[in-house]
């Protein structure tokens, strides 16, 4: 690779960390190709992307960042997952971290919060973005439901009574 195209790489990389709203760093050494393509599926299917790049340049790329301090888990064959979604690409990650032991979650970063290898499985737990605004969207509903059932009952009930007299009359 010649200079010109490091910083290139180095460029994407950096806006990798300024942008994404959490980076998983993780050990890959020992998955097959397979294996790989599947954790890229993964991670494309929950809306993020994933990353193998020079531990030099991916350290030059994060100098200055607010995720400088994950610079120290890159040591060895590491594999970046990012994703614009706080959520997405640990949830991904750490489903992935749980069917192969060959892929080890060493920690991550969200925006400037630094975190451990707990600390990403904590994140993969929180609900995603879509699963909150359903959740909002339901509680919002849910009123409006109430008050459409309040309002019909009445009118409900005052037929029922007109035919229960009617029945009777007849």
């Amino acid at each position: 690779m010649d200079r010109a195209q490091k910083e290139k790489v180095v460029e994407e990389l950096g806006q990798i960390f300024e942008s994404s709203g959490v980076v998983v760093v993780a050990h890959y050494q020992g998955l097959t190709v397979a294996n790989m393509q599947d954790l890229r599926g993964r991670v494309r299917d929950a809306g993020g992307a994933v990353r193998v790049a020079k531990n030099k340049l991916a350290k030059i790329a994060l100098d200055g960042t607010p995720a400088a301090g994950i610079a120290d888990l890159m040591t060895g064959m590491t594999v970046m997952a990012y994703s614009e979604d706080p959520v997405a690409a640990a949830k991904a990650a750490d489903e992935f971290a749980k069917e192969n032991d060959n892929y080890v979650i060493l920690g991550g970063a969200m925006g400037d919060n630094i975190l451990d290898a707990d600390g990403v499985k904590a994140v993969a737990k929180m609900p995603s973005r879509e699963e909150l605004i359903a959740s909002i969207a339901g509680c919002i509903g849910a009123p409006a439901s109430n008050i459409a059932g309040a309002i019909g009952a009445p009118a409900s009930n005052i037929a029922s009574i007109l035919s229960t007299i009617e029945e009777k009359a007849a």
